[in-house]
């Protein structure tokens, strides 16, 4: 892939007691990347209660098809009674979020410490966190 595509780097998938896989991307999330993320990310959610964190503090850029394969992956994990989580430090992105409507659709945190150390009590909880 180019320096400008979306890759993901630093999968780590693991297990329900060893915490979340985190997904590091950098690059663009557009139409060029969209279906080859989209497939990476319905492997890592097909499984039962999948606990997902998209770290996205390495994307230089977002378009509509992108924000399209992150709502699947919503879709996709609160289906299964799972929880995703983003992790982005832009300002632009959550505004872009707001302006879609989906303001309130994703959990996202500025750092990923900050992520990683926020319990979910319940599976409501996650579904409620996801709304």
């Amino acid at each position: 892939m180019t320096e400008n595509r979306t890759e993901p780097a630093g999968t780590g998938a693991r297990g329900a007691g060893d915490g979340p896989a985190v997904v590091a991307l950098r690059g663009e999330i557009d139409l060029d990347t969209a279906t080859s993320l989209m497939m990476r990310l319905d492997a890592l959610t097909s499984a039962p209660s999948p606990d997902l964190v998209l770290d996205l503090r390495g994307v230089t850029f977002i378009d509509c098809a992108g924000l399209g394969v992150l709502c699947r992956a919503r879709n996709r994990v609160r289906a299964r009674e799972g929880r995703l989580r983003l992790v982005s430090e832009s300002a632009r992105f959550r505004r872009m979020l707001r302006l879609a409507d989906l303001g309130g659709a994703f959990e996202v945190a500025s750092r990923l410490p900050d992520v990683m150390s926020r319990p979910v009590d319940t599976a409501a909880e996650a579904r409620a966190a996801l709304r």
